[in-house]
């Protein structure tokens, strides 16, 4: 009958093995189970964060592939942009015989000018503005006591920027304090 006992569905205590495990390993399996579960959690944590920065680096890099993918268009570009321009500053307004041409060049010009601003083309034309090593590369410097120093007296080249970053310089010259002249022989005696 004591057998029956221990089959007995009813009696939960009676159908227990007689090697059961005593509390203290149970607390103990318990908390290493506990533990194992809060790793899996921060580890689950670290991908979600980890899928989350790849995503929005993904988004990043589409955006910039956008915003400068016409980087390397626009620099080809730019020298018939130069060339456009110095052919009208090269030819005379006063010819009649190349009115004509110089009045068409004149409208491509712009029609070009206001195709590449659509475009966030934009040109650094920083003639009597202060200089600036992060937009301008200096070709000179010159002496100059009508402007301040560090400010562009001349613009060899127009430099352009697309959506806000530096496609190319502005190639200019930089003025400078006049340098103080040697005294003369007659100060010296």
């Amino acid at each position: 009958m004591a057998d029956e006992q221990n089959l007995d569905p009813q009696n939960p205590e009676a159908t227990a093995a007689p090697e059961a495990a005593s509390a203290d390993e149970l607390v103990a399996r318990v908390q290493t189970l506990e533990e194992q579960l809060s790793a899996a959690q921060d580890q689950a944590l670290r991908m979600a964060a980890d899928l989350q920065n790849v995503r929005r680096r993904a988004e990043q890099d589409v955006e910039k592939a956008h915003k400068f993918g016409l980087e390397k268009f626009a620099g080809d570009l730019i020298p018939v942009l130069d060339s456009l321009e110095r052919g009208l500053e090269l030819s005379s307004p006063d010819d009649e015989a190349i009115k004509a041409v110089r009045e068409g060049m004149e409208l491509t010009l712009k029609l070009f000018q206001d195709t590449l601003k659509r475009y966030q083309l934009e040109a650094i034309d920083p003639h009597g503005a202060p200089f600036n090593p992060e937009h301008h590369q200096a070709m000179a410097m010159q002496e100059s006591t009508n402007v301040e120093p560090n400010s562009v007296l001349k613009v060899f080249q127009k430099g352009y920027l697309l959506n806000g970053r530096l496609l190319r310089p502005a190639m200019v010259v930089v003025s400078k304090a006049p340098s103080e002249a040697p005294p003369s022989i007659d100060e010296q005696a």
